[in-house]
């Protein structure tokens, strides 16, 4: 490093300005003194020729430079967290950090015992679970390992096909007692309560297209979280979109309306780069095997 490269703690008290909005709650959130902070911000700025915040009564201000260059310290970040990790599993054995990511309902419903099942084998191994409907970029190492719903499109990656995860309408009993059984999708209408997404994606825009009795409008409860979503459900509060797998489990939650179904396309990614790690190539291959377990006992 030259006098004029700065430090990657100076990017990292930059993100957490960029996060937190002040010196001193940035300062808390990394466990530094104000007055270092500070320094980190100042030293960025003075090698970099740019002034990166404006000062104001509510703290400080991104300007337009430090907005330009947040992605790239944002990759920065993820590359020095990548390096951890690995530099964690290198040795003998499968020990180290593992990152993966994975939707909402597939990391809180499914990846349980997966993950347990691994750990109890390797105890030496580290997990960390990203939870997050959003791509995360397996490129710029946000992640080791993703769980997808929707195949790869990005070269640089090992990426398996796991099968078909199938969705079906469910509700909860209490529910039904009161509302009653709805015999087909023509029925599901007012009073029935339908619970549905609040932003409509191209994908599940494709979906509904198939079942156009199937009315957005309609949608009586409206979150992008699954999780949220399932416990709706679970709850009695109306009739939702929920895996046939996860529903299974739950005797007082009754599928709807037979021969409705959606499918999920599940795949498991990881960089091509790992392949020689022995802790993300065993956790790729336990995920495999994990999902494809799941898949298979909850296929109809």
């Amino acid at each position: 490093m030259t006098e004029l490269d700065p430090d990657w703690n100076h990017y990292r008290s930059f993100l957490s300005v960029l996060e937190h909005g002040s010196l001193s709650a940035s300062a808390r959130a990394l466990g530094l003194t104000q007055p270092t902070l500070g320094r980190h911000i100042d030293e960025l700025q003075k090698r970099l020729g740019l002034v990166l915040f404006t000062r104001s009564t509510s703290g400080l201000i991104p300007t337009a430079a430090a907005l330009t260059l947040h992605p790239h310290a944002e990759a920065l970040r993820s590359a020095t967290a990548a390096i951890e990790r690995a530099a964690l599993g290198l040795g003998e054995g499968v020990r180290g950090v593992v990152r993966i990511t994975a939707s909402e309902v597939i990391g809180v419903e499914v990846l349980p015992p997966i993950l347990t099942r691994l750990r109890q084998q390797h105890p030496d191994l580290q997990l960390e679970l990203v939870l997050s409907n959003q791509l995360q970029n397996l490129l710029q190492r946000d992640a080791d390992i993703a769980v997808r719903m929707v195949a790869p499109t990005q070269e640089a990656l090992i990426a398996r096909r796991i099968g078909q995860i199938t969705l079906g309408l469910h509700a909860h009993q209490d529910y039904l007692q009161r509302m009653g059984t709805p015999a087909s999708l023509s029925d599901i209408t007012a009073p029935h309560v339908l619970i549905g997404f609040d932003t409509l994606t191209e994908y599940l825009r494709t979906l509904l297209s198939r079942h156009p009795q199937i009315d957005p409008k309609q949608f009586s409860f409206r979150c992008d979280s699954d999780v949220a979503q399932l416990a709706m459900i679970r709850a009695g509060f109306g009739i939702g979109f929920c895996q046939v797998g996860i529903a299974r489990r739950e005797p007082l939650l009754q599928r709807l309306v037979a021969g409705f179904e959606m499918q999920l396309e599940t795949w498991v990614a990881m960089h091509e780069n790992l392949r020689d790690n022995p802790a993300c190539r065993l956790t790729f291959e336990a995920l495999a095997a994990g999902l494809h377990r799941y898949i298979s006992q909850t296929t109809p």
